[in-house]
């Protein structure tokens, strides 16, 4: 993540990377994700766009910026509901009786922007949020 600090922006200088790419590519560390379960919750941009945005940054259409949106409720509502990163992590591939079964990843996997959406809503629910 960027460091507010100005001493830091003149030693690395700034971040060509979006944040909303910056914080999607730090949860995805965190969880884990594969380089084609990345591309696949970003709307399965080209791989090429994808490296490009990953290494450089570069335009994000609003379709990728609604899907981090989603995944950065989806992050905020595990942290605020598991009080253990790992249990968390592991709650994302565990399989659910309210997803008929899937996973919450498997779900997250399906492609759709909705898909994302059911994950959310299903843990703002959990959560009371």
């Amino acid at each position: 993540m960027r460091k507010n600090s100005p001493d830091a922006v003149e030693a690395i200088g700034p971040s060509r990377i979006p944040v909303e790419l910056e914080a999607f590519f730090a949860i995805a560390d965190k969880w884990r994700l594969s380089t084609e379960d990345q591309i696949k919750l970003l709307g399965s941009p080209g791989r090429s766009t994808f490296f490009k945005w990953k290494k450089d940054g570069g335009s994000v259409p609003a379709d990728t910026t609604e899907r981090i949106s989603h995944i950065l409720g989806i992050w905020k509502s595990l942290k605020i509901l598991f009080t253990v990163d790992e249990r968390a992590y592991e709650w994302l591939r565990r399989s659910n009786q309210y997803f008929d079964g899937a996973s919450a990843l498997d779900v997250m996997l399906s492609g759709g922007v909705v898909d994302l959406y059911k994950v959310r809503w299903y843990l703002d629910a959990q959560r009371g949020g």
